[in-house]
């Protein structure tokens, strides 16, 4: 049996012998078929029984497995685990054809799940694989799953009479339904408990359907199907958590997206993200050469050979929005998640990538998807040093394989450090460590190596200090991180925040539609929050900014506005948190900001004789009486807006702003009664000797008016009781 896993299999150090490990351990042995066998290899290998009792100590779950099925797990001791992965994947692809049903083809998906589940843990956990063989045999394990189910359901199909397929046997052959693995999957990283990111395609031009089939619907419930046959959760466990939400604009598209409507959002509205997130982009199931076709078509969207001045601004402020600190205090162990905080796997990750976007596009090397071999590339191009890279190596492989031991306990979706110490002891003895000090101590190590590298990788950029925690506003969920910290922000509904701010990067909005309108509103979210959270409703002001982003006829140019005057910013925060009416307004006319960054904005207010020649050049660019109208709406509204501004500024007392209002209003009045009086005469005629005269009552009259303020007017008028108009008319009112 040279070769078998049994003994290859190294002993895990077991913290404490406990009764429990005992009972199971005698268990096994007396099993009736597996119970001496098992006793054989325990005699011969002492390392065998070594780590199964560290299994039993510290993984319910693995212990389940076993204890479901004592006799493949024999049959798997005894075979090397290479050899069984492959077995599990070509018998799962084999059985296919003989799926008679969907409650059938589910139970063959989860009994492949829990055999390879068991087989790559045991290698693991015996020390038999590294942890690049084992996020390999998960991501073959994944893609045999995921290709029996997608070839079911096609078959399923075509014996239905929906889809002609070209060969039965190879049913993804030109079907034009095309399953994209993105992110770990994708890259053939996957972790212990991973989800799988999907992507799904369909191709109209070429999908065999047969006529009177209608492809959205027949694509997006073979996509749901498919969901349903790796994601139910059944009396036997399920296949894997399935997350389509990295499709383009999630939240406004069907799970299954046709490839040129996909292929026309990338290259019109794709972001930076979306581009780093292509980088792992693999075809997987269905028809391979039609995703491999469709990836070539997006390879100038993800690699771009020349990266602009904006481009390479959207990357660093990608960079500051993964996570945000404040300090250098000492990262704690207990409680801590390997994957997102400090010195985690994600901040590896994106440092791979984003020097991956910058230079892929000039250097083919730097286009692979796996972030070891990418880690290789960059050092031997010099883009990081040969020291960062043995670092960072070292660290990836060290927190994998921390990450895999705690998926491994519950088969959790989990990236966190146990947080009492007796759980934490007994995950160090599990995860390979005499002692907890020591785990903690290598772990503290490694997240340290990688903050460090990954704070230096863009070094000059502007730092992000206004954020207390991660603001991530990428792909289609919710960060739990950036939800926590919108709440500590004061944000009582952080989703509905969140969710807007996605729909803005998808570009939902006119503001938001062109590539550069985005790279400038990348930058400007966290600062934008923060000066939200500062208002007396932070919920309320959001979406009052929201509504005045809505309303923009394009983005760019107040985006850029805002970024270069901090102030600026501020102010729109104070607008659009105190007077949604403003901020109204604002979003109709943005040109008005024109005005606010005048270095004499804040000075002296506008004189009666300043306000009234306004009014006289604006009319002189009239030739209609309706277009004075127009303008007098246009030019008090801008007026108004001015004093606004500086109430909420405080830069204008209430009774100095009361009086500016009247002094508008009388300005107003003047201009509109001289055009209305010779709009009057031009078309009736003047009258001899008649007399006009406006008085002003109320809050105008008092000048104590407010913005809101409605004018009360008395017209008085002198003339002879025989008057008349120039045109004949009799001269009353």
């Amino acid at each position: 049996m040279s070769g078998a896993l049994f003994e290859q299999m190294q002993p895990m150090p077991v913290p404490v012998a406990t009764a429990k490990v005992d009972e199971k351990w005698a268990e096994l042995l007396a099993h009736q078929e597996a119970g001496e066998a098992l006793a054989q290899m325990a005699a011969s290998t002492p390392g065998f029984a070594g780590a199964l009792q560290g299994v039993f100590a510290a993984s319910p779950y693995l212990t389940s497995l076993i204890e479901s099925d004592p006799a493949y797990f024999l049959k798997a001791l005894e075979h090397s685990p290479q050899k069984s992965v492959d077995d599990i994947c070509t018998g799962l692809l084999c059985e296919v054809s003989g799926w008679d049903t969907e409650a059938v083809a589910m139970a063959a998906l989860r009994r492949a799940k829990a055999k390879a589940a068991m087989v790559i843990a045991l290698a693991d956990c015996g020390r038999v694989w590294d942890v690049s063989q084992t996020i390999e045999a998960l991501t073959r394990f994944a893609d045999a799953a995921v290709n029996a189910a997608t070839n079911w359901l096609l078959l399923q199909a075509h014996r239905k009479g929906r889809i002609l397929l070209e060969d039965e046997h190879r049913p993804g052959l030109n079907s034009g339904y095309v399953i994209l693995a993105m992110g770990k999957m994708g890259a053939g990283e996957l972790n212990y408990s991973s989800d799988i990111d999907l992507i799904v395609f369909y191709d109209l031009e070429y999908a065999p359907l047969i006529q009177g089939t209608e492809p959205s619907q027949f694509f997006v419930r073979l996509t749901r199907n498919l969901v349903k046959l790796l994601q139910e959760r059944t009396g036997e466990g399920y296949v894997f958590r399935t997350d389509l939400r990295l499709r383009p604009d999630p939240g406004a598209t069907s799970v299954a997206i046709s490839m040129e409507a996909a292929a026309v959002y990338y290259e019109s509205l794709g972001q930076n993200w979306e581009r780093a997130a292509m980088i792992k982009a693999r075809a997987v199931a269905g028809d391979i050469a039609a995703g491999e076709e469709f990836l070539a078509r997006l390879a100038p969207f993800i690699w771009r050979k020349y990266l602009d001045y904006a481009a390479i601004a959207d990357v660093h402020a990608m960079k500051r929005q993964i996570h945000a600190h404040k300090g250098h205090s000492k990262i704690a162990i207990n409680g801590h998640n390997i994957k997102l905080g400090r010195g985690g796997i994600r901040e590896i990750e994106f440092f791979v990538q984003t020097q991956q976007l910058i230079a892929g596009g000039r250097l083919k090397e730097l286009r692979g998807r796996k972030t070891l071999d990418m880690l290789s590339e960059l050092a031997r191009r010099d883009w990081i040093t040969p020291e960062a890279q043995q670092e960072m190596r070292s660290s990836y492989c060290f927190l994998r394989h921390i990450e895999h031991r705690l998926q491994m306990i519950d088969d959790a979706q989990t990236h966190t450090m146990p947080q009492d110490e007796e759980t934490l002891c007994v995950f160090a003895g599990f995860a390979g460590f005499d002692s907890v000090e020591a785990l903690k101590s290598q772990l503290q190590y490694h997240l340290e190596c990688v903050e460090r590298h990954y704070a230096a990788l863009f070094e000059q950029a502007p730092g992000l200090d206004v954020a207390t925690g991660s603001l991530v506003f990428t792909g289609g969920e919710d960060d739990p991180d950036t939800m926590e910290t919108l709440r500590d922000m004061g944000f009582t509904v952080p989703e509905r925040v969140s969710a807007e701010i996605r729909s803005w990067h998808f570009g939902r909005i006119a503001a938001t539609r062109s590539a550069r309108s985005r790279e400038l509103l990348t930058d400007l979210v966290p600062t934008i929050l923060a000066e939200l959270a500062g208002t007396d409703n932070p919920d309320a002001a959001f979406s009052a900014l929201a509504g005045f982003l809505a309303n923009l006829p394009a983005g760019v140019q107040l985006f850029s506005l805002l970024k270069q005057n901090p102030n600026l910013l501020k102010l729109l925060a104070q607008i659009t948190g105190t007077a949604p009416r403003l901020a109204t307004y604002l979003s109709q006319r943005s040109r008005v900001f024109d005005a606010v960054i005048d270095p004499g904005f804040f000075d002296q207010l506008p004189s009666l004789d300043e306000i009234e020649n306004a009014y006289k050049t604006g009319f002189q660019q009239c030739e209609a009486f309706e277009e004075r109208l127009d303008v007098a709406r246009v030019l008090t509204r801008e007026f108004c807006f001015r004093i606004g501004v500086r109430q909420i500024s405080g830069t204008l007392p209430a009774d100095e702003a009361a009086a500016q209002y009247a002094t508008i209003a009388e300005a107003t009045i003047g201009a509109l009664f001289t055009e209305v009086r010779a709009e009057l005469e031009k078309n009736h005629g003047k009258i001899a000797g008649a007399k006009v005269a406006v008085i002003a009552m109320g809050k105008l009259g008092g000048r104590e008016m407010s913005a809101t303020s409605d004018i009360d007017l008395i017209l008085l008028y002198d003339h002879d009781a025989d008057a008349q108009f120039s045109d004949g008319k009799k001269a009353s009112l």
